[in-house]
C-alpha cells in the first residue's frame, strides 16, 4: 500500500495526491493518514508546494465525497421508510425512528457534517445521512470542504514536521478510526438494546 502511494504520488504530482484522495473517500481502507503526511514529507523535501499539496487532497476528498451523499440523495427518505416498514422490525427501526433522524440532522447537519470530515472512521460515512436527508448540496459542500481543508491541512502538515517519520502519522492515527468505528457500533447496539426495552415496558 505504502509503495503503490508513493508511486503514485511520484509519478503523477499534485494530480496524483487528488486521485488518491478521491480513491479514499470511494474505498475507505486507503488511509488518508497516510496520503497527506507522505505530501507533507514530500513538500519540507522541496519538492512540492504546501498549498498546492493541500488544495490537491481537498479537491480530491471533495469529488470522492459526491458519490456518496448522491447514493444517499437517490436512495432517499421515502425510500427508506418503506424499507424500514417492511423490514424495520428486525432491527427494531420504524419510519417514525427516520423521522426523528432526518429532523436530527435538519438542526445540526452542517455541524455534523463539518466534523465529521474530522473524524477518522466518520469522514466518508458522513456524506450518506447528508444526502439522504436532502441536505442542499451548497451547505454540504460548504461544510466538507471547511472540515476536510482543516483535516488535510493538518495531515500534510504532520508530514512535512515529522520528515522521514511521516508514517508515524498512519501509525497512531489507524488504530483511531478502528476504535471510533467500534465505538460508533457498539452505541448503536446500545440504542437498538434500549429502544427494544422501551417499547416492551
Amino acid at each position: 500500500m505504502v509503495e503503490w502511494i508513493t508511486n503514485t504520488m511520484q509519478s503523477l504530482g499534485y494530480v496524483g495526491i487528488g486521485l488518491l484522495m478521491f480513491l479514499e473517500n470511494l474505498f475507505p481502507p486507503i488511509p488518508s493518514e497516510l496520503i497527506m503526511p507522505l505530501a507533507g514529507f514530500t513538500v519540507a523535501k522541496g519538492n512540492m508546494n504546501f498549498v498546492l499539496a493541500v488544495t490537491a487532497g481537498v479537491i480530491g476528498t471533495m469529488l470522492g465525497a459526491l458519490p456518496w451523499y448522491y447514493v444517499g440523495k437517490l436512495v432517499g427518505e421515502e425510500n427508506l421508510k418503506r424499507l424500514a416498514n417492511k423490514y424495520g422490525k428486525w432491527i427494531g427501526l420504524s419510519s417514525k425512528d427516520i423521522d426523528k433522524a432526518d429532523n436530527w440532522f435538519d438542526k445540526h447537519g452542517g455541524k455534523a457534517v463539518f466534523y465529521g470530515r474530522l473524524v477518522p472512521g466518520v469522514r466518508t460515512l458522513i456524506s450518506l445521512p447528508a444526502g439522504i436527508s436532502g441536505m442542499p448540496l451548497v451547505p454540504f459542500l460548504l461544510y466538507s470542504t471547511l472540515g476536510t481543508t482543516l483535516w488535510v491541512g493538518l495531515l500534510t502538515y504532520a508530514g512535512y514536521a515529522l520528515g522521514d517519520n511521516y508514517e508515524l502519522v498512519e501509525q497512531y492515527l489507524g488504530p483511531v478510526s478502528k476504535i471510533v468505528f467500534v465505538v460508533l457500533v457498539v452505541a448503536f447496539v446500545i440504542w437498538l438494546v434500549m429502544k427494544r426495552k422501551k417499547k416492551q415496558t
